[in-house]
């Protein structure tokens, strides 16, 4: 019998917790590291096929490893930048919410799925689970970098319901708490225009100015200069608005029968030519082809990624595509806006609602006088004209009118009939007007519909027929001449 010297026996206090150090340590925690950096060399090297087997194997062989949340959330990065695939990322966030609370990854992961639901929002009343998500970050990992984002996302939702003071609260919150944070300028942007809604326009003016005067790098800066120099011009300055003559300046008899105009996000003006039954943009001094030929159009719409929309008897045709969808019963297309939440109004001469085109094509008909013109707003909804009742109606995301503007108030004259809308922005909305007393001319109204800035055409020196109108970021607006081939710009 082998009989150990005592040097070499272990001692008794440690022969009783060696069985008990065996229990804590976690089962195959090395095979679950090897798997993970095995998985990232393969992902690094864009082998994707044989990460994902890879990650896969590590959540069936060591699911309480910790690096499993990391290899949920690795998954529905994955399958959100690499597959464009949001319902395929969801199963992987909801396991890491479900199983992994407590996991490092858990916030960044709460926040995923909060985003992604918020996408998948047609309307105000579909962000309460996107609202959850974005609370339980906030709840649970206040000291986390995905609060900031957080509140930032919570705000706009509560923007997107109406409810202003609580969505300013969440922004400041973004930008105060979360000092540090890469998106305190967009907060900061956010509260101004939030401020702005609530009919603080000093409180707005000064949000976008702090945020120049702390962040003068970021892109939100450049965002903020021309808000800040648009709304000091249009509602204190308030300039009577003169005629520039041909725009660009100096083109002359350049176009053939120009009908519509539209700014795409960027600034670049979209004009459809009638002699040409085609869309051309505007880029610099260039004109280049738009899209396929879309005879017929009546109304021209860009969405958020520029890309050009043609409405006409025939359906919607965009640029991407070579035949029109038909937009169902609507044959008589006398007005349309796309809003950003990306569903598509579309007002029908013959019908008195308007029907909403969500971004899967489904449709619902909201209750509306018989409409002629749309714009989009800032805050979800759109502003309507209705020559039949002679109102300007500012509707919200549900079609509720939040404001109605009777035609011809605050003018030394009425107006018969509303030509076209455009808007910017900031909220301001112009009108093409014509007929009774006023004649014909353009107004300028501000978000809550009040006056800003008119004038007639006749006061103008300006003898065409003009067709469209658009408002650039400088306060200026662009007229469609269709009679003389050329576009105007008042300042």
């Amino acid at each position: 019998m082998l009989v150990l010297s005592p040097w070499l026996r272990p001692p008794a206090a440690l022969l009783c917790v060696l069985p008990a150090l065996a229990q804590t340590q976690p089962p195959d925690g090395g095979l679950a590291e090897r798997l993970y950096r095995s998985g990232e060399r393969a992902y690094a090297a864009k082998a994707y096929k044989e990460a994902l087997d890879t990650w896969e194997q590590l959540l069936q062989t060591t699911p309480q490893s910790a690096y499993a949340s990391m290899v949920l959330l690795r998954i529905a990065h994955y399958q959100l930048e690499i597959e464009h695939k949001p319902d395929a990322a969801m199963p992987y966030l909801e396991r890491l919410r479900t199983d992994y609370i407590k996991s490092p990854e858990a916030a960044e992961g709460l926040l995923l799925r909060g985003v992604l639901l918020k996408g998948l929002a047609r309307r105000p009343a579909e962000l309460k689970d996107a609202m959850a998500e974005f609370d339980r970050v906030i709840d649970l990992f206040p000291g986390d970098p995905a609060c900031a984002e957080a509140c930032l996302h919570l705000g706009q939702a509560w923007r997107d319901q109406g409810q202003w003071s609580r969505a300013l609260q969440q922004f400041i919150d973004a930008f105060r708490l979360h000092s540090g944070s890469a998106v305190a300028p967009r907060a900061m942007l956010e509260a101004a225009e939030t401020l702005d809604l609530m009919q603080d326009l000093p409180g707005c003016l000064r949000m976008l100015q702090r945020l120049r005067t702390e962040f003068p790098q970021a892109p939100e800066a450049k965002e903020a200069a021309w808000r800040m120099a648009l709304r000091v011009k249009q509602r204190l300055q308030k300039p009577l608005l003169r005629n520039e003559g041909p725009w660009p300046s100096g083109r002359t008899k350049w176009l053939k029968t120009p009908t519509l105009l539209s700014f795409t996000p960027d600034g670049d003006l979209l004009i459809f030519q009638k002699d040409l039954d085609r869309v051309f943009r505007l880029h610099g001094d260039e004109l280049v082809p738009q899209g396929p030929p879309a005879p017929g159009t009546q109304v021209l719409l860009t969405d958020a990624a520029g890309a050009v929309w043609a409405l006409s008897k025939n359906g919607l045709l965009r640029e991407d595509a070579t035949t029109p969808q038909p937009l169902g019963p609507l044959g008589a297309i006398s007005g349309a806006a796309l809003d950003h939440w990306g569903d598509l109004w579309v007002a029908d001469a013959r019908t008195p609602a308007i029907t909403v085109f969500n971004r899967g094509g489904e449709s619902r008909s909201l209750a509306s006088p018989t409409v002629n013109a749309l714009a989009p707003l800032p805050t979800g909804g759109v502003v309507v004209a209705s020559d039949a009742d002679r109102k300007l109606l500012y509707l919200d995301a549900e079609g509720q009118p939040r404001i109605v503007v009777p035609y011809g108030q605050d003018l030394p004259g009425p107006f018969r009939k509303v030509v076209a809308l455009a808007s910017d922005g900031a909220g301001q909305v112009a009108a093409l007007v014509e007929g009774s007393d006023f004649g014909q001319g353009v107004l300028i109204l501000g978000p809550d519909g009040a006056l800003l800035r008119q004038a007639t055409f006749k006061s103008l020196g300006i003898s065409g027929n003009i067709t469209s109108l658009a408002l650039d970021r400088s306060g200026g607006v662009i007229l469609c001449d269709r009679r003389n081939d050329l576009l105007l710009r008042l300042n």
